[in-house]
């Protein structure tokens, strides 16, 4: 063999060697030796919530996103503002739209008990947001653990890394792509609005302030706009006023979304605007006919979605309260 082609083959041996590495650095049952109990303890704690609340589904869900698009999957959603700083939870993306908070503080002190300072808050959310998708009847999967929680939390961040509700499909594809993932992986994880709740505030302007033309968004279904206006009147700043995402099944994982879109009853411009794509539009009809389909591409994006800008080995911290980082 010449010298030339061995160095070739040293070269791709090296890339595949790192690349070997970059996906190892999270593994499943990772704390099977540290804290065999782990994600035991956090199922426990998931499901407790949910008998009470079963709307917290959505939220822990929910949470597991707005965390990894925001410096990565490293809990940083999860500290408290200080005096200094404003952190990512008092941002209007996320107050006060993220719920499940005090399940992440019960899992963590039952943690520390059984395990001090081996369980990061960001692997908790990770886990909770697994056992939420099952709770109300989405696909498990296992969940590769070993994040290191972040020391950074801004408030600012919110503004650019997180999709407003009235994002078009370009715009989400490129912040999608921004963070690794694909417009079928885009797609597939806008389905998460199948189950939870929407305040007002995120999609009025579609019932009464759309456009210089148009009062009222054209793309609507008028019937459920009806249904809108009824539930959130014009000028009613009632912060607790909801609507579920899904009508006919908001505690349900299933492709009750999708229908939803295809009938034009998408609640935010984001989820209607999927149909304006050619290839994002064949996308919603086929998972609107395959529930199996969506609910395994579905939980193969959130494993993916929970490695994006993970904090390991001797990077971050593992926070003993997950509101605050360790002094």
């Amino acid at each position: 063999m010449s010298p030339k082609k061995l160095n070739c083959m040293v070269i791709v041996f090296a890339i595949y060697l790192l690349s070997q590495h970059v996906h190892s650095e999270l593994e499943v049952g990772y704390y099977s030796d540290s804290c065999g109990m782990a994600e035991f303890i956090v199922k426990d704690e998931v499901r407790k919530a949910y008998n009470r609340d079963p709307g917290l589904a959505a939220g822990l869900v929910r949470m597991h996103f707005h965390d990894c698009f925001i410096r990565g999957c490293d809990g940083s959603v999860l500290l408290d503002s200080t005096p200094s700083n404003k952190a990512e939870k008092d941002s209007p993306a996320n107050n006060p739209s993220l719920r499940g908070f005090d399940v992440i503080d019960s899992a963590k002190a039952r943690l520390e008990a059984e395990c001090k300072g081996v369980v990061s808050c960001a692997d908790i959310v990770a886990f909770a947001a697994r056992d939420s998708i099952e709770l109300v009847g989405g696909v498990g999967y296992d969940v590769p653990a070993g994040r290191r929680d972040g020391r950074i939390s801004l408030i600012s961040d919110t503004r650019t890394d997180l999709p407003p509700p009235t994002f078009n499909v370009n715009q989400l594809t490129q912040l999608f792509a921004k963070k690794g993932l694909t417009k079928e992986e885009m797609v597939t994880l806008s389905g998460a609005h199948t189950i939870g709740r929407s305040h007002c505030v995120a999609f009025n302007s579609r019932l009464y302030n759309f456009s210089t033309t148009s009062l009222q968004d054209p793309s609507l279904d008028p019937s459920y706009a009806l249904f809108l206006k009824r539930r959130c009147p014009q000028g009613n700043t009632n912060q607790n006023i909801v609507v579920p995402m899904d009508p006919l099944s908001p505690g349900v994982a299933d492709v009750g979304y999708f229908n939803g879109i295809l009938a034009n009853r998408g609640l935010f411009i984001s989820d209607q605007t999927l149909l304006t794509d050619t290839e994002t539009a064949s996308q919603v009809y086929q998972y609107s006919r395959d529930r199996y389909t969506w609910a395994s591409k579905f939980a193969d994006a959130m494993v993916k979605m929970g490695q994006i800008g993970v904090l390991t080995g001797n990077d971050g911290e593992i926070r003993e309260n997950c509101r605050v980082i360790n002094s």
